[in-house]
């Protein structure tokens, strides 16, 4: 009895020593990480104001391969949002919101994590540099009730190491990002040229869309969206484990007032997809006939003619038009698209 009368007071002793301790402790924390990063700030800002992006290079979300996302329009700037959930831990989820943007200089997030009511503040400052970017964080966690401020002598140490593998991750990214865009440099635009395509393998949606104004185009961008996060999440891939998007479809349908296609992303190999909405599909090796169009996505139906054209005069049967997004499908009125023709005796 003695002992656990001791073992009481010992205990009574180091709550009352922790709870006065907490006075001392500020109910939230307001704190500065300074990052610099060797690319221009136009590469480096939508890499932030995208959240599709975000997620895939911020380790906060990376790290957790059992995260699911989903992302709310618009995809990007201010008013975009997500929502977060982890398949085995349900008490792991949040909110992402962008409040505010200033392209290439200012955004500003508000963060919810699990069932807390207040935010985290963060707020993203770019300072161009020439070919650099500077990187300023400026964040102010939750309010905690007053037993709970401790967790805020290690939130700042946490957040450091996150910011700073999240740094090194987008560096990664980006590099293979920019050695893209120095092959892009050398293609000709506007040009028909010949090109043996090798086969691939695609996941993707069979889609039917309306072809009256802006309507394909936003179809095409919802389906994007849909087949790309499918990939990202739900089957964990990385950006260096999958292709450009690719729209199959027939070569003449933009004459047509309703258009059926696949949009389809490239795999290395066939795996298990538990979603009946998405399905592989085979493209067999081929001759195509290519036009590299760069230009509002409307456009692209001279240089399909021109395809076609070039087809029959060779007297040569064609397969159905891949039109391959080298950038992805966000700005109707600046596309560039890989159209290619295959084409056979």
């Amino acid at each position: 009895m003695r002992w656990l009368k001791y073992g009481t007071l010992l205990i009574i002793f180091f709550f009352a020593v922790y709870a006065v301790s907490m006075y001392f402790v500020e109910e939230n924390k307001n704190f500065t990480i300074e990052k610099e990063i060797n690319y221009p700030v136009e590469k480096v800002f939508p890499q932030f104001n995208n959240l599709q992006n975000f997620s895939s290079w911020n380790s906060f979300f990376s790290q957790n391969d059992q995260l699911t996302f989903e992302y709310f329009m618009p995809y990007e700037g201010q008013g975009s949002s997500m929502t977060f959930h982890d398949k085995k831990n349900e008490n792991i989820f949040g909110d992402l919101f962008i409040r505010y943007a200033n392209p290439n200089k200012t955004l500003r997030y508000r963060l919810f994590e699990g069932k807390q009511s207040n935010p985290y503040l963060i707020d993203v400052k770019f300072i161009a540099n020439h070919e650099k970017t500077k990187i300023v964080w400026y964040i102010q966690t939750p309010k905690q009730p007053f037993l709970k401020r401790s967790l805020n002598l290690l939130t700042e140490d946490y957040i450091a190491d996150q910011i700073d593998t999240s740094m090194k991750n987008l560096y990664s990214m980006l590099g293979n990002k920019v050695d893209k865009d120095k092959k892009r440099e050398s293609i000709k635009f506007d040009s028909l040229m010949v090109e043996n395509q090798e086969g691939q393998l695609l996941l993707g949606l069979n889609v039917n869309s309306k072809n009256d104004k802006n309507a394909l185009f936003k179809n095409i961008t919802i389906n994007h969206n849909k087949v790309l996060n499918y990939v990202k999440m739900d089957l964990a891939k990385k950006s260096d484990e999958y292709g450009e998007p690719i729209l199959i479809t027939d070569a003449d349908n933009f004459k047509d007032k309703e258009v059926s296609y696949f949009y389809g992303i490239p795999l290395s190999k066939r795996i298990g997809v538990s979603d009946n909405n998405f399905s592989f599909r085979t493209l067999n090796a081929s001759k195509n006939y290519v036009i590299y169009y760069r230009g509002n996505y409307a456009g692209r139906i001279k240089s399909i003619q021109e395809l076609l054209l070039k087809a029959k005069k060779d007297t040569l049967r064609s397969g159905e038009l891949q039109q391959t997004f080298l950038e992805e499908p966000r700005d109707e009125g600046n596309t560039v698209i890989k159209l290619s023709l295959p084409v056979f005796r």
